[in-house]
């Protein structure tokens, strides 16, 4: 009994991952009260166990007493990062500070941290990541600290746990895997060296 639904199963398996089934097949699946909303599920199901096999394992070290970090939604890009303070800070017009987050990162090979702006802070309040995107290297396992910009006339206060950046995993090329080559004459293109400007506004 037990080889025979392991047989079945593995058949099941097989139509799921295969664009057509076969009358055998559908007459199996009938017989098992297995209707197409239920493969659909259960193709979706194997589509995500597939994907969590290949998702890059980033690891953190949360050393403040802010929530764990997390992506709000699934398809969001950024993760929020929270000030790690003991006290609020202040940071005038037009000056900057150094704010402290108590996240560490070990990242995979060719993977790394980009620090970017909240949207909403920059609209609202003219607060800004000054080097933005500032970028964190797989070989630094030390505390994320944001580098804030305040562009607005008014003074701007952060508590503890307040969202102040967002940290973006991105793909990039390390020195473990560029080559570079110093020649005398690159090759010549349509643009050449214009830059600033040079395409106008229109």
């Amino acid at each position: 009994m037990k080889d025979k639904l392991g047989s079945t199963w593995d058949r099941i398996k097989s139509v799921v991952s295969s664009e057509e089934t076969s009358i055998e097949d559908d007459k199996m699946l009938a017989h098992l009260g297995v209707d197409s909303k239920m493969l659909k599920d259960l193709e979706d199901e194997t589509v995500k166990s597939a994907m969590e096999g290949v998702k890059p394992v980033i690891k953190y070290q949360n050393n403040s007493t802010n929530i764990d970090l997390s992506y709000k939604y699934l398809d969001d890009s950024g993760m929020d990062l929270r000030a790690n303070l003991e006290e609020p800070m202040t940071i005038k017009s037009l000056e900057r500070a150094l704010v402290p987050t108590g996240i560490h990162f070990e990242l995979p090979e060719s993977l790394e941290i980009q620090v970017r702006p909240r949207s909403g802070l920059a609209i609202k309040s003219g607060i800004t990541v000054l080097n933005t995107p500032g970028t964190v290297d797989r070989g630094y396992n030390g505390e994320i600290k944001i580098i804030l910009m305040n562009l607005s006339k008014d003074d701007f206060v952060i508590n503890h746990g307040d969202r102040i950046a967002q940290a973006v995993v991105s793909p990039v090329i390390s020195g473990r895997w560029a080559r570079l080559v110093k020649v005398n004459n690159l090759t010549e293109t349509q643009r050449g060296d214009g830059g600033f400007g040079s395409t106008g506004i229109q």
